[in-house]
């Protein structure tokens, strides 16, 4: 009985990894030439984007322990994220988890007793409302803590975020170490995939990568054939599939299927700079810049939500983001030459990063479409935005439900 995994992201190398060290015989297969999906790293060892874990994300943190690579993401702000709002110059440090509120140095701008009823009705998730539309009797609060939140766990603008969506992400921020954030020290390249890629191989997983899965034959509700690059995988008796696939691709493969159709964009832009001191993470308000990741290797910057970002040209939008970048380093003493000129910009547009998270709940895909083919993906765990959390819970699911088959086919 052997598994095909296609879809070398977080969600199928976690489900290929737990299969394989359950003792069946796994394939991994992607079009691209490695793993990782939008966690990749790209052949100059840049990263794909500027990816954090929070404390909380226990299914993601378990992946790391499990390849060996827990010990190369650090925790780079312990006394809260360093926020910066360029619209009046103030410069603080604020707390994700609300216990460390208690300190008003860590508290966020605008936090009352009304804001603080108003976060709670959002992640008691009773009513689904834009987040903008919740908050709009708490201006500063959702400038200075919602919005920035909102935007980077849902990669949706608050006026049409869900605020129920956002509520799965508050009520995991309560529990002791649960708001750490974390980065990779090194890259993604080496504090991810080298040893995701290193525990694929020593777990047997196969893998065969830079082919795309064209199609599926499919004969009474089973998938009998896969139809990857130039070959036929024929599936026999107790083998099964699953697919750990961005939607359009799924609703490509399997008829019928019904998936998020819209999506939001995210822009990345990397400058090269021989830095000194510790890994530091930053946060702007109110210009082009949302975080800044910072490494001696260099400097990584997200925007989420980047819908009309994504269409302008990185001649425009590189001094833009390092203008930003040079005033946060002074407001947070960060150490080293800041020159005026920026240094040179790659930037990465991932058009469909992540389906929109709107008032409304989604599609909720099946995990089983087919009897022998489980789906995965961070946009088919329902319980979470699309978020590498997500994406790992489902590769644990679509694992468990393939493993289910098996065990049933064995006894068969």
């Amino acid at each position: 009985m052997s598994v095909h995994v296609v879809g070398a992201g977080i969600a199928g190398m976690v489900a290929a990894l737990a299969l394989s060290r359950a003792g069946h015989a796994v394939t991994l297969h992607d079009a691209a030439p490695l793993v990782g999906g939008r966690c990749r790293a790209l052949p100059d060892g840049t990263d794909n984007g500027t990816h954090a874990l929070m404390g909380a994300n226990h299914a993601a943190l378990g992946f790391l322990d499990a390849i060996g690579a827990r010990e190369g993401w650090v925790e780079p702000e312990p006394d809260g994220l360093p926020l910066l709002d360029l619209a009046d110059g103030a410069a603080r440090r604020i707390a994700a988890a609300p216990l460390a509120w208690r300190d008003p140095a860590r508290r966020p701008p605008g936090l009352s007793f009304g804001g603080l009823l108003a976060l709670g009705s959002m992640a008691a998730g009773i009513t689904d409302r834009p987040v903008a539309a919740v908050m709009a009797r708490h201006p500063a609060l959702l400038r200075g803590f919602v919005e920035p939140l909102t935007v980077a766990a849902l990669n949706t603008p608050v006026a049409e975020a869900s605020s129920a969506r956002l509520g799965q992400v508050l009520r995991r921020l309560g529990g002791a170490g649960a708001a750490r954030l974390l980065v990779a020290r090194d890259g993604l390249g080496p504090n991810l995939i080298t040893p995701a890629m290193a525990a694929l191989e020593a777990a047997g997983v196969a893998l065969r990568l830079g082919a795309r899965l064209r199609a599926i034959t499919t004969a009474e509700q089973q998938a009998v054939a896969l139809h990857i690059g130039g070959e036929t995988l024929t599936l026999g008796t107790g083998d099964t599939a699953i697919l750990a696939m961005p939607p359009w691709e799924a609703a490509r493969l399997i008829t019928g299927l019904r998936v998020p159709e819209r999506h939001a964009p995210i822009l990345n832009l990397h400058f090269p700079r021989a830095g000194v001191g510790p890994v530091r993470f930053l946060g702007v308000l109110g210009g082009l810049v949302q975080w800044v990741l910072v490494r001696p290797s260099g400097i990584s910057v997200t925007v989420s939500a980047a819908d009309a970002e994504a269409d302008e040209a990185i001649e425009t939008l590189a001094p833009r983001a390092w203008a930003e970048i040079r005033t946060a380093a002074a407001a947070f003493g960060l150490p080293g030459d800041w020159p005026k000129a920026p240094p040179g910009c790659r930037a990465v547009k991932e058009r469909r990063a992540t389906p929109r998270h709107g008032v409304g709940f989604p599609p909720v895909a099946p995990r089983l479409p087919l009897r022998n083919l489980a789906l995965a993906g961070d946009w088919t765990w329902p319980g979470l935005p699309a978020t590498i959390e997500a994406a790992a819970l489902s590769g644990e699911a679509a694992a468990t439900a393939i493993g289910r088959q098996l065990t049933r086919g064995r006894r068969g």
